[in-house]
């Protein structure tokens, strides 16, 4: 390891280590399109591409692409490529990204209550 790569290792550890812990989550699921790709992930044992994009209105390919394969790199999402004609690549939660779905549902109970809570402040 060279001491450039050993001093990107430190800084990185170091970055780590001094987060906030909420800033740090942020960090790997706060994205726009994450939390709902995940959401309808948790819906199923495992969902092909196209189904996923359909269950997410207004995600983007580009987006749909680079979320998930953040999300893969940080071990919430499991990718699983078949080799068939046409390729058929199928996604879902891991045991750690299911450890978020508590906090997904209390996000979306919260978020229930904060469209009737607003729909009565229009009326």
């Amino acid at each position: 390891m060279s001491n450039k790569e050993i001093s990107q290792a430190n800084q990185n550890t170091y970055e780590v280590k001094s987060k906030c812990p909420i800033i740090y989550a942020l960090d790997i699921i706060g994205q726009k399109w994450k939390i709902p790709i995940m959401w309808h992930l948790s819906d199923q044992e495992s969902i092909r591409y196209n189904e996923l994009k359909r269950s997410v209105p207004g995600i983007t390919n580009m987006m749909l692409t680079k979320s998930l394969q953040e999300l893969v790199a940080h071990q919430l999402v499991n990718r699983v490529q078949y080799d068939t004609i046409p390729p058929k690549v199928e996604y879902s939660l891991t045991e750690k990204g299911k450890t978020l779905l508590p906090v997904l549902d209390k996000l979306h109970i919260w978020g229930e209550e904060q469209i009737k809570l607003d729909k009565l402040d229009y009326k």
